[in-house]
């Protein structure tokens, strides 16, 4: 299981963080949106990874 940290911009988005992958983080308009997002990058990192 991977931790996702919230950080919310001053300009409202959200931003989705999983520090134990270096760079895979994302926006979204809502919490449940960047969650999505980063979810989705985090098994795409991990694929190529895997593929590497």
């Amino acid at each position: 299981m991977l931790r996702i940290e919230f950080d919310r911009e001053d300009d409202g988005r959200w931003i989705a963080e999983i520090p134990a992958l270096p760079g895979v983080m994302a926006y979204g308009a809502s919490q449940k949106e960047a969650q999505a997002k980063v979810a989705a990058l985090a098994l795409r990192t991990l694929a190529d990874r895997l593929d590497a």
